[in-house]
């Protein structure tokens, strides 16, 4: 297939539509479609470990769940209640960001975006219904892996075809598509965690459901608006239907293959350090073979950056998991005689998450016009410090708790401010970070690496989520105050040895390393 077989034809979107804020009616579609998905999605997320440790696998219920027991017996032995629910939401999470790129491979090579988004939004919405049933609870989980493998990276690529690449309007449609999603992080804790906890868990379940499926009705209604598929989408409908029956079966299929062998990459912490490290090398040799010197140390350096990365992210993704149960059971959420669902402090994280990366865009900025703005491993130091700073806080609520009594709303708060900015000096820019350091010839490659480091992140957070109910509460979080403190070390040490020679073009590296 030539490139001009394997490009939609954008000229079949006026380039003179402004109908939706100046933009595209098209983005229209496509924001409320993902804002569908992700408040589905973290409905999802926030209920998930909740509804686990106080209901599902309670005596009475867990000898329900079809397939749990086999499981448990090679991938979780000797796992229950809390420290069983961190392995599994571990898991979860963790595939949940790496199978999208399975999801984007199959819409480029078999289905085309359209074809893959409609059928991950359909086996979502399946997923979220089978929620209900708890016999179904692991192939409701597989059945969301598998959408959100076909739906995630198939719809902002098509935000991006609605404009030509000089169109100015570009970097503003991005932004106006992150809006929408950040209001539906912060919707879905208060409308579906509200009915899973107050009315009923499946109650919440299905409201995700409902509102995927919404989603997919806007998507379908708003379908001229959007740009042409890929041309392997120009086949007739039983191929299409055969190819992604076929696809979401090889996803489900590699996600067992993945638990399988990850038991026993992974059975101790020493053998999962080797593995990882393994992995790493044998990634790096992947991409390296045809690139140059100085090209090869720039994949080295993100290639060492994905494990440092993964580990510095462990308290903020921590936040679903052990935090939510934690403050669930010991943080006084009572006001004006009403208690509160601990889901809200979800939302409190959203709210501040969005209005710290807003804050730290506008300082810098402001910082920029009198002085010199630090370069990104500066700034994700100085994140560091702030992530240190909210698992401290933690510490502080878990160490000056009454006894008998619970934990006032401000440590848990302060711990959301500090944390919130922390991540707006760690996350983005080290997106950008990567986009700078890679070569031209892997940067798309090296963008779907950058999410491996979230995939690694959950993953230990399955791993150390589970210690909670064993170590006292101080030591635990000292744990991610100590994975912050890694972070740091880790970003001062790349900025004082190597920091330098990433600064300047691939020949400028290759000349510092000569």
């Amino acid at each position: 297939m030539t490139i001009a077989d394997a490009t939609p034809d954008l000229e079949q979107v006026d380039r003179h539509d402004r109908a939706f804020l100046g933009h595209p009616k098209g983005l229209g579609y496509l924001g409320f479609t993902e804002a569908c998905e992700r408040f589905s999605y973290y409905s999802m997320q926030t209920l998930l470990t909740l509804y686990m440790v106080n209901y599902l696998l309670l005596p009475g219920h867990i000898g329900k769940v079809t397939g749990l027991a086999w499981l448990r017996g090679w991938h979780y032995p000797g796992l229950e209640g809390q420290p069983l629910s961190s392995g599994i939401f571990g898991d979860y999470t963790s595939l949940v960001y790496l199978m999208p790129i399975l999801g984007g491979i199959i819409a480029d090579k078999l289905t085309g975006r359209r074809v893959a988004l409609i059928a991950g939004a359909l086996v979502m919405a399946l997923g979220h219904f089978l929620m209900a049933i708890e016999g179904a609870f692991l192939f409701a989980l597989l059945a969301l892996i598998v959408g959100v493998g076909l739906f995630k990276g198939n719809i902002a690529t098509q935000v991006g075809e609605l404009y030509t690449e000089r169109d100015l309007r570009r970097a503003m449609a991005f932004q106006i598509f992150y809006i929408f999603i950040n209001v539906s992080v912060i919707a879905a804790p208060l409308i579906s965690g509200t009915l899973g906890q107050k009315v009923g868990w499946h109650y919440g379940f299905g409201c995700a459901g409902v509102v995927m499926v919404l989603g997919l009705f806007i998507y379908l209604s708003g379908r001229k608006w959007l740009p042409a598929d890929l041309a392997v989408a120009e086949r007739s409908p039983n191929q299409l239907i055969g190819r992604i029956v076929a696809g979401a079966i090889g996803i489900a299929a590699l996600v067992v293959i993945w638990l399988l062998i990850s038991g026993v990459l992974f059975s101790s912490w020493l053998v999962g350090t080797i593995s990882a490290l393994v992995m790493v090398g044998a990634l790096y040799w992947f991409l390296t073979r045809n690139l140059s010197r100085g090209d090869r140390f720039c994949v080295l350096t993100l290639c060492i950056l994905i494990p440092v990365m993964a580990i510095s992210l462990l308290t903020n993704q921590e936040i679903f998991n052990a935090y939510l149960v934690w403050g669930d059971k010991q943080f006084n959420l009572t006001f004006m005689g009403t208690t509160l669902p601990s889901s809200w402090l979800i939302t409190l994280d959203a709210i501040l998450s969005f209005s710290m990366l807003v804050a730290v865009a506008a300082f810098w900025k402001w910082w920029s016009l009198k002085r010199r703005e630090p370069d990104e491993i500066s700034k994700m130091i100085i994140g560091s410090f702030f992530t240190i700073a909210g698992g401290a806080c933690l510490f502080i609520a878990a160490a000056t708790q009454p006894a008998g009594g619970k934990i006032g709303i401000f440590w848990p708060f302060m711990f959301h401010l500090l944390n919130s900015i922390g991540f707006a000096h760690i996350l983005p820019i080290s997106l950008a970070l990567f986009t700078k350091i890679a070569p031209k010839q892997i940067t798309a490659t090296v963008i779907g690496l950058y999410y491996l480091a979230f995939f690694a992140a959950n993953k230990m957070v399955g791993y150390v989520g589970g210690l909670y109910s064993s170590l006292p509460t101080t030591t635990f979080w000292l744990i991610h105050v100590a994975s912050a403190a890694f972070g740091l070390v880790a970003f001062a040490v790349f900025k004082l040895v190597i920091g330098k020679r990433m600064m300047g073009s691939p020949q400028d590296q290759a000349a510092a390393l000569s």
